[in-house]
């Protein structure tokens, strides 16, 4: 009856899935889908961020693995992207006290990165979201709700009815949760997280520097936690910096100058003198995995699912092996007739990412403890560590293929495969 009520009152039913949240994943997802499933599939994609208000000032990097640029590439998004991608062409890693008068070099990743083609870029955030949000509002194959949110859902034996808060209903085989870290979607399905905060603070910043950087991103573990110097287009990086709460907070309430001493005291000289160009953010640093990736016709991708330390950068990418296994968990699905909402239908998914997610997030937790302490005996054995995986050429060439997204059960679409 219930039903039938909302029927009368104009249920759009025309698209085949609903997508909650139009940030990287949510957007890449109805991107995907729009390319890869058959003809006469729509997508419905509900954002709570108007269109036109695209995060120009956001000042992360992010950094793209090889397998995510083959998505990005499958879907169109690439060619947009490129020119203002830069590709990592090598890597150094340091482990030393904040006031040492040099940072020996531990590990290096140089020649095993250019034996193929670059195994990471990076980008800037404002700059991904920009070209997504421009992609899907080209697209005709996608309907854009925004702004707007889900209000409330039902789901029944054949699909999910939601009530978006500007009243429209739609209904659809399946939703997917891609509205973040705080999913509201995920709270409403009862799908419980284990997770916890960490007593550090991520500091980003975009800087121009006087000399060119060569493409090399630099890893130096500090006791306060990771500082990362990311390559961008020019003489710019993006700063990725660990810091302890208070620390943190009074740098950022600080004049920029002393945010400037601050950082070229960890950024050190190399690259000459440093200044900032756009806003320096701050942001709490939490590891949290749903206990569930899918519930009754809804599943989780991107932060809704996971946020993991970005000690290596991989939130994203994992994110965007969310939206390629589901992506083509829902074309395989489609091509045989079966409905992409039910239970055996997202339980691939889910076994599909539910490990390797969970996997991901646990090797960066535990390297943020290992490294970021300021023990002394602990320092010598990791350090100890990492010279001995630089003398081992086949162990590194392993580990640029893991960061490039190219070991365990890897989508087609980040193969370079079609569907």
């Amino acid at each position: 009856m219930g039903i039938a009520m909302a029927r009368s009152r104009k249920v759009n039913d025309r698209h085949g899935i609903i997508i909650a949240g139009g940030g990287f994943a949510g957007g890449v997802l109805a991107l995907a889908l729009a390319e890869c499933a058959p003809a006469g599939f729509r997508v419905a994609l509900v954002d709570a961020t108007p269109q036109k208000a695209v995060e120009q000032r956001d000042a992360r990097g992010l950094a793209l693995s090889a397998a995510a640029k083959c998505l990005l590439e499958a879907i169109g998004l690439w060619p947009r992207l490129a020119p203002d991608a830069q590709a990592i062409e090598s890597i150094e890693i340091t482990d030393s006290p904040l006031n040492a008068s040099l940072r020996p070099h531990f590990l290096g990743f140089d020649e095993e990165m250019k034996a193929h083609a670059p195994g990471a870029y990076l980008v800037e955030a404002g700059t991904l979201l920009k070209t997504i949000s421009e992609a899907v509002a080209s697209d005709s194959s996608i309907d854009v709700f925004a702004p707007d949110s889900v209000g409330t859902y039902e789901t029944d034996p054949f699909g999910v009815q939601t009530r978006l808060k500007s009243g429209t209903t739609l209904r659809a085989p399946l939703l997917v949760a891609a509205d973040g870290k705080r999913s509201s979607l995920r709270e409403r399905a009862g799908i419980k997280c284990i997770g916890w905060s960490y007593p550090q603070r991520g500091i980003v910043a975009t800087v121009a520097h006087e000399r060119a950087h060569h493409g090399q991103a630099v890893q130096h573990f500090l006791p306060a936690g990771p500082f990362a110097i990311l390559p961008l287009k020019g003489n710019r990086s993006s700063i990725v910096w660990t810091e302890d709460k208070t620390k943190a907070d009074t740098l950022m309430e600080g004049s920029d100058d002393a945010f400037i001493a601050e950082l070229t005291r960890r950024f050190g000289h190399r690259l000459g003198r440093i200044t900032l160009e756009g806003p320096k953010q701050a942001f709490p640093l939490d590891f949290q995995m749903a206990r569930a990736f899918v519930g009754d016709r809804l599943a989780l991708i991107g932060d809704a699912a996971h946020v993991v330390h970005p000690l290596a950068g991989q939130g994203l990418n994992i994110g965007l092996r969310d939206v390629a296994a589901l992506t083509e968990t829902i074309v395989d699905a489609l091509r045989l007739g079966l409905d992409i909402g039910s239970a055996t239908t997202l339980e691939r998914y889910q076994r599909w990412r539910r490990f390797d997610s969970a996997f991901s997030g646990t090797v960066m937790d535990g390297l943020n403890r290992l490294f970021s302490n300021d023990n002394a005996p602990l320092r010598a054995i990791r350090d100890l560590g990492l010279g001995l995986v630089d003398r081992a050429p086949g162990l590194k060439r392993f580990l640029v293929r893991e960061a490039a997204g190219a070991t365990g059960n890897v989508p087609r679409l980040m193969k370079g495969e079609g569907l």
